[in-house]
């Protein structure tokens, strides 16, 4: 079955859907957002779903109540894990991992906004989208150390020393420290910081601005964004060359060149 971005009704999280921009809202603020297996897993069937979704331009990934995410929760994600035997255990760490794998291999271009808590497997979740625009008060952690696991988790070892470096990397997951708003902008973590009350403006104005480009060329961005971590240069030049001729045939190409020679705005569609 398809999926229908203005018909899909969750259960646990919110989703809103306008101008070709969904919306997922974590939304258990008196906890700041916490995941539970439920939610880990209708996430992972979101992402996954938005495959084939050629209504669904750009992803947006926030949090209510002034914070984003605050992790697994302690008492229904963390204690019963304390039971489990390993097949268990390993059921639940791939599922956690499939939701960042479907994340980032959905065509869709993924903003997250960032404010407040962003810990543990929330800051996984930023980490997998496309861009993250944080506030002042943003501070992020990978908290996997203070409870006794490894910070190889939700591919926080892959994914994060390519965002802001080996060393520091290293360092903030060995340590698990909060990383102030500032110096994950700096690090390039962040792509920009707003005020907190600017914040859903900000996003949904860059979300628009994604949704309203080419589409199709930024699929392409994304794949290959992932796809050229794991090959040479040489082999990189060339996956680009045949990539960018793919994108040549579409009509947004067209369209672009129509539109600089009538000198005024391409209208993109996304084919």
């Amino acid at each position: 079955m398809s999926f229908n971005p203005n018909s899909f009704a969750p259960k646990h999280f919110r989703w809103a859907f306008a101008d070709k921009v969904g919306t997922v809202t974590l939304d258990r603020p008196e906890k700041k957002n916490p995941l539970t297996f439920e939610s880990y897993a209708e996430l992972r069937d979101l992402f996954r779903s938005l495959h084939g979704d050629t209504e669904t331009k750009t992803v947006v990934i926030t949090g209510a109540g002034g914070n984003f995410c605050s992790g697994g929760d302690v008492f229904e994600i963390i204690e019963p894990l304390t039971k489990m035997q390993m097949p268990e255990l390993l059921s639940f760490t791939q599922m956690t991992g499939d939701l960042i794998c479907a994340m980032l291999s959905c065509p869709q271009t993924i903003v997250a906004a960032v404010d407040g808590i962003c810990v543990g497997a929330g800051a996984a979740i930023a980490m997998a989208s496309d861009l993250r625009i944080g506030t002042p008060r943003s501070k992020v952690a990978f908290l996997f150390s203070k409870v006794g696991l490894a910070g190889c988790d939700m591919g926080s070892c892959s994914l994060l020393p390519r965002l802001i470096g080996h060393g520091r990397a290293a360092e903030l997951l060995y340590s698990g420290r909060s990383l102030s708003a500032e110096e994950a902008l700096n690090w390039g973590f962040f792509s920009e910081l707003v005020p907190e009350a600017e914040l859903p403006s900000r996003v949904i104005a860059k979300a628009g601005e994604l949704a309203n480009g080419p589409t199709f060329a930024h699929a392409m961005t994304k794949r290959m964004l992932l796809q050229e971590w794991d090959m040479s240069v040489l082999e990189a030049v060339e996956a680009e060359a045949q990539a960018q001729a793919i994108c040549m045939q579409t009509q947004d190409f067209r369209r672009a060149f129509e539109a600089f020679a009538e000198k005024r705005s391409p209208n993109f569609q996304g084919n």
